[in-house]
């Protein structure tokens, strides 16, 4: 058999037609717009009412984020084991902000948790009491709250690289999906659980594929 030719001593070749696609910026924002919303409600209805002993036991806090130059309070929330309850952003930290707050998670869980452990800030107990029920233990610890203090560090890096916000509108969209993205990208099902990397390639290949076939519905 003769060997095969190099590329350029097999003759003319047809020109392979190629399509360019060009958008702008405000193409992006709108799709960022309209199927954000879409992904965040398809991956909280998935995890809603899943979970074991741990996802009643919530920790919750606060962080900060600027919008038009103000600054604005994030509320977020995870369970023991290091996932996700809920997220809101709010424009002002106090009773009606702490009460849509519980309000939200409990509706994106489906569950009431058992205990609350929170910073001590004095809308807490009352807002607890009136949104969860009476029999919800709330525990107020600083130091309890530390694997959620290193947890607000996925956003807040994500955020500090960006431009910030100019629409309170767009950054309450993008912390809320950013964070429902995240926790489902989550390989760990319990806090310093060890995923090999052949494990965690499959799991990441699954849940990318599943995250593509919400978008390509959409």
């Amino acid at each position: 058999m003769a060997p095969a030719l190099p590329a350029h001593a097999q003759g003319p070749q047809r020109d392979v037609p190629r399509t360019r696609i060009i958008f702008s910026h405000e193409a992006v924002r709108d799709w960022e717009a309209k199927l954000t919303p879409v992904l965040t409600t398809e991956l909280r209805q998935r995890r809603r009412g899943k979970g074991g002993a741990g996802r009643r036991l919530w920790h919750v806090d606060e962080t900060y984020l600027r919008v038009r130059g103000y600054w604005c309070y994030l509320y977020r929330a995870i369970d023991r084991n290091g996932d996700l309850v809920d997220t809101m952003l709010s424009e002002h930290r106090d009773m009606a902000a702490a009460k849509a707050f519980f309000r939200s998670a409990k509706s994106a869980t489906g569950t009431t948790p058992d205990r609350v452990t929170t910073d001590g800030h004095g809308s807490y107990p009352r807002a607890i009491r009136s949104t969860l029920g009476q029999d919800v233990k709330h525990r107020t610890s600083a130091f309890k709250n530390n694997r959620l203090e290193q947890d607000h560090r996925g956003i807040k890096g994500r955020i500090r690289c960006m431009r910030g916000f100019k629409e309170f509108g767009a950054a309450e969209r993008f912390c809320r999906g950013y964070d429902e993205l995240r926790a489902f990208l989550r390989l760990r099902t319990r806090h310093n659980q060890h995923v090999s990397a052949s494990r965690r390639r499959l799991l990441h290949l699954r849940r990318a594929n599943v995250l593509l076939a919400i978008l390509q519905a959409a």
